[in-house]
């Protein structure tokens, strides 16, 4: 996050829910969990219902994945992470308004990407359910 000049991270309170409510009033029903931060031209105005509107149009929801382990190679070849449903579904629901970042906390190499070209470029993938009891 702190590379990025244009990025914040994800609001709380009263900002994140007014962020959800301005997405649902135009379609988009996202969980908070689904993203990490915001890339935004200018800081947004989350006390004004109809600026907000207005800057969603520019703002890009980024999931950081971040890797740590040595056999990581240039590009990320090698790096094993999880996407959860909810990251998957606002991938979906906000097209090219998601973006993944992935950084290399021992190169500090970043790619941003996307879920589908994530997807497309992998080698494998392994489905699970995740269970509450």
């Amino acid at each position: 996050m702190q590379s990025m000049e244009s990025w914040s991270p994800r609001p709380k309170g009263s900002d994140l829910r007014r962020l959800l409510e301005a997405l649902v009033a135009e379609g988009i029903s996202i969980k908070a969990s689904s993203f990490d931060a915001l890339a935004t031209p200018g800081a947004l105005t989350f006390d004004e219902p109809e600026a907000l509107k207005a800057q969603l149009s520019e703002t890009v929801f980024i999931e950081i994945k971040t890797a740590n382990q040595p056999r990581v190679k240039p590009g990320f070849d090698g790096f094993f992470f999880a996407l959860t449903e909810a990251e998957i579904l606002a991938a979906e629901k906000l097209g090219h308004r998601h973006k993944v970042a992935l950084y290399n906390n021992l190169t500090a190499e970043l790619l941003i990407t996307s879920v589908s070209e994530i997807l497309a470029r992998s080698r494998s993938t392994n489905w699970q359910v995740s269970v509450q009891l």
